[in-house]
């Protein structure tokens, strides 16, 4: 039974969701904006605004988190996301990404996800 199981399992196993959770994020930070699914977008808001969170901190121990959630990505990434994307969302409580339906093309819904100017 799946009583409180409420993330979707995207048809992986954990380590793969958490990878392919990882590397939409690098992508969403490095590109501003992808496109995805929208089940993958959905899943992917939380995580992605939960870095935010830890980037507007601006500590030591908040790099570090955000580090451990992406996988110990490129420094370029941690930068970008603490020095370029954070700032913009210094007065704003949370709704720091956007999915846009994109409708259904080769088959499966897309939709994009972008970080709210």
């Amino acid at each position: 039974m799946r009583h409180g199981n409420k993330n979707r399992t995207l048809g992986r196993v954990r380590s793969q969701r958490t990878a392919l959770m990882r590397g939409l994020a690098v992508s969403l930070i490095r590109d501003g904006q992808i496109k995805t699914t929208i089940a993958k977008a959905k899943e992917l808001s939380p995580f992605a605004e939960r870095l935010v969170t830890y980037a507007k901190e601006g500590t030591v121990a908040a790099r570090r988190k955000a580090a451990t959630a992406l996988g110990e990505p490129k420094a370029e990434t941690i930068t970008k996301l603490f020095e370029e994307i954070a700032p913009k969302y210094k007065d704003r409580n949370g709704g720091y990404t956007r999915v846009i339906k994109m409708g259904r093309t080769n088959g499966r819904d897309e939709a994009v996800i972008e970080y709210v100017e």
